[in-house]
């Protein structure tokens, strides 16, 4: 550890200390550890500690996720919802659906900044969580936070279009109706308008 590096085997410091050394905040590292330990990286053993069982140094990750731009989130978001979107269509069960309407009966219900921003974000994660794919849902699940994060700051931001409620429920009609195709469309209608947005506010005028 004095080293800068863990190396397997190694019992890695606690949540707060992890957060310290870091620069990056304690749900960072909860979500980050949880991601990591899905896809082997690291293992939590229950009383103990958690535990180094690979060389990969989620450091740089870490950072990375905190510093992204909303043009980043954005980006990683459309990727992550259409191809879910897809998967979810082809594998949902009846009570992924149940869920989904009250995903986004929760986003409507949203009034302040940062409430909207969580319930938005959920909505995309059970989405996700509908596709059945682990790994898909374990890194979602780590990049969820900053997309809430993203989303609140989006509300307040009148220079970029949030997509509306009927935009949603458009995924969740082609979920049901087990249309693939129809589903990573709507996906991909909810996010490009935003990403368009933000892509012209960074370049500028021309």
């Amino acid at each position: 550890m004095t080293a800068g590096a863990w190396r397997v085997g190694d019992r890695i410091p606690g949540e707060f200390e992890l957060a310290s050394q870091l620069g990056v905040s304690r749900p960072a590292v909860r979500e980050a550890i949880r991601a990591l330990s899905h896809v082997g990286v690291l293992e939590v053993r229950r009383g103990d500690g958690t535990y180094v069982r690979s060389g990969a140094d989620p450091r740089p990750l870490l950072r990375k996720v905190e510093r992204a731009s909303l043009r980043d989130v954005f980006e990683v978001q459309l990727a992550y919802d259409v191809q879910a979107a897809r998967l979810a269509a082809r594998r949902r069960t009846d009570a992924d659906l149940v869920r989904l309407d009250e995903f986004l009966a929760a986003r409507a219900a949203a009034t302040g900044a940062e409430e909207f921003g969580a319930a938005d974000a959920r909505f995309h994660l059970g989405v996700v969580e509908a596709t059945g794919n682990p790994v898909l849902i374990e890194a979602c699940r780590f990049f969820m936070r900053r997309l809430g994060e993203a989303l609140s700051t989006l509300r307040l931001d009148q220079a970029v279009p949030e997509a509306s409620q009927e935009a949603h429920q458009a995924v969740v009609d082609a979920i049901a109706l087990q249309d693939a195709e129809a589903a990573g469309r709507a996906a991909a209608a909810i996010v490009e308008p935003s990403l368009a947005a933000l892509e012209a506010l960074v370049e500028g005028p021309r």
